[in-house]
This record gives structure tokens, C-alpha cells and sequence, in this order.
């Protein structure tokens, strides 16, 4: 049986959930980089657009009583690889050892042209 968790603070932009819980394991959808007030990615560096789908990453982590500490499992989607640096820089500020698994994969085009969407998998 699946269960639907939803962020109320936040908006999808398809007919999906943002996340779905089975057997205690939690499966997110991806985030990219949108501010949820207007509907529009956020402007600013990939530094500050990969801090953001973390924070949307967050506020679905926190609508289902987790934490960073559940995630087990990180895949990281990203137009231009060139961006992989800065974007390690913030990933690093987001986990404690042990650190969890994790993704990279250069994608040609995300939706609404993000240039980063971040998922995660979390363990209850």
C-alpha cells in the first residue's frame, strides 16, 4: 500500500505526488529549484538554485516527520556538469556522516528549465 505525502507549503507542476511512502521506505520526487510563492524558478547561481531544492527537498521531508538524517539514497540531475563543483560545495552542507548514497547524471533539459532537480529516497 502507498501513502501520499504532501508539503502544503508547496506546488507540483504535474500530476504527481512529493513523495510516497511504502513500507517505510519514502521515495521524492524530484526538486527543482522553484519558489513556491510565485511558481517560477528562483534566480541566482547554481549554488543558490541547488540550496533551494534542497530546501523544497526539506519541507517534504519535514510534511512526512523526517529529517536529512532518513535519506539514504541522493540522485542529482544536472544540465551542465560543469556545475558539479559548486554544486558538491552545497550538497556538503546538507549531511552528516555517514553520508548517504549518491548520483550524479548530466541530463540534457529539466522541467521549466531548471538546471538542476534533486531526488532523494529516505528510510522511516
Amino acid at each position: 500500500m502507498r501513502n501520499a505525502i504532501t508539503n502544503p507549503n508547496a506546488s507540483a507542476v504535474g500530476p504527481y505526488s512529493h513523495a510516497v511512502e511504502v513500507d517505510g521506505t519514502i521515495y521524492l520526487s524530484g526538486q527543482i529549484p522553484l519558489d513556491a510563492s510565485t511558481g517560477a524558478l528562483l534566480d541566482g547561481d547554481i549554488g543558490a538554485r541547488t540550496q533551494k531544492c534542497f530546501d523544497n527537498i526539506n519541507g517534504v521531508l519535514e510534511a512526512g516527520g523526517l529529517t536529512f538524517d532518513n535519506v539514504v539514497k541522493v540522485t542529482v540531475f544536472l544540465t551542465d556538469m560543469a556545475d558539479y563543483a559548486a554544486v558538491n560545495e552545497v550538497y556538503a552542507t546538507q549531511f552528516q556522516a555517514p553520508f548517504p548514497a549518491r548520483s550524479a547524471v548530466a541530463v540534457a533539459a529539466l522541467p521549466l528549465g531548471a538546471n538542476i532537480e534533486i531526488e532523494v529516497i529516505a528510510k522511516r
